[in-house]
């Protein structure tokens, strides 16, 4: 999705001691996610994106989006979690990289 007008394209910027761990698009996905985070004992912050929590308050799912933030120490463990979850290998994309 790019969206130059809403910058939807664009996860919201981090919480401070946060990173971004995934963007997920369905409820199933974000369900998987969250319970594997939830078993390893990792925290997490989800924020969705644009007018996303008031269309899921509506229609139960939003195409926009929901970022899930993890603290910066468990990153890598939380990504190595849901690489093995998802049977993908998981890429780090540095700030500014892409744009």
């Amino acid at each position: 999705m790019f969206d130059k007008l809403f910058g939807l394209d664009k996860a919201k910027p981090a919480e401070e001691g946060t990173e971004l761990l995934t963007t997920v698009y369905d409820n199933v996905q974000l369900s998987m996610v969250r319970s594997l985070l939830e078993a390893e004992s990792i925290p997490y912050l989800i924020r969705e994106r644009g007018s996303g929590s008031a269309v899921k308050i509506v229609m139960g799912v939003s195409s926009f989006g929901s970022d899930v933030y993890v603290p910066a120490s468990k990153l890598e463990e939380a990504t190595d979690a849901i690489a093995a979850l998802l049977g993908e290998e998981v890429e780090f994309i540095e700030d500014g990289e892409g744009e």
